[in-house]
């Protein structure tokens, strides 16, 4: 009878059966697909005594089934009221005894224990990597927030393992800044949000003669904003890559 009938849990740790199984297990010769809307007629209600899915089918076709609970099953086979029947429903309660076993239980009960030990221990897992980039995220924010004074360009590609060349073209490629007079300059649509600040910087040329140079220093507003943006495009500061990256 197990051959023709397979017996499995459902999600909630309940035993089932295919309606298609059964119905042929108790060898009824009305076709399954006027067959089993008539059973449902017995009080049986949809989601709650059983659930309807396709199946693959001869052919490959999709087909109708049932996964039945094994109260409605049992009664069914019962309705049937004939030999093959009461023998279908004396293997379901066998079944059931089975099912109900100390032993059976014990079995259940740790499968469900263990099952619930590895979502958490998944969960923690989850839990400490966003823990951990958290806190990888949180360390440069705390040497924003600690560093009060303008930084030049360079200071701050450093941190992102860049030259100031590199770092200043990036910023040009993403729409940031361009250079007028040697100068990089913020695009109107980022001026006058605090971002950068001029510094003037006196220096001796290659012919002796002092000169100075204007440069655009970066305020800790502003490398917050650089944070955010190199950010959104997957570049992030050294202090928050992994040692693989």
């Amino acid at each position: 009878m197990n051959n023709l009938i397979s017996v499995n849990l459902n999600e909630n740790n309940e035993p089932v059966v295919s309606g298609r199984q059964l119905h042929k297990a108790l060898e009824v010769k009305t076709p399954y697909d006027k067959w089993f809307p008539r059973m449902t007629d017995y009080g049986f209600a949809e989601n709650e005594d059983f659930s309807t899915f396709l199946s693959e089918s001869t052919g490959g076709r999709r087909a109708t089934d049932h996964i039945l609970k094994l109260d409605m099953a049992k009664e069914i086979a019962m309705l049937q009221r004939t030999d093959k029947g009461k023998e279908v429903r004396q293997y379901f309660i066998q079944v059931e005894k089975e099912f109900n076993s100390p032993d059976k239980i014990i079995a259940r009960a740790l499968l469900l224990s263990n099952d619930k030990v590895l979502k958490l221990e998944s969960r923690v897992e989850f839990l400490e990597t966003e823990l951990e980039e958290a806190q990888k995220q949180a360390r440069y924010l705390d040497l924003i927030i600690e560093s009060k004074a303008s930084l030049r360009v360079t200071q701050i590609a450093a941190d992102y393992g860049m030259s100031a060349h590199k770092f200043n073209k990036l910023l040009h490629d993403l729409g940031v800044q361009h250079k007028v007079n040697g100068q990089w300059i913020l695009y109107k649509k980022h001026m006058g949000k605090g971002y950068v600040d001029s510094a003037t910087f006196d220096f001796i040329d290659g012919r002796g003669q002092a000169r100075t140079h204007i440069t655009t220093t970066w305020t800790q507003k502003g490398r917050l904003f650089l944070y955010e943006l190199l950010k959104e495009t997957g570049i992030l500061p050294l202090i928050e890559r992994d040692e693989d990256d």
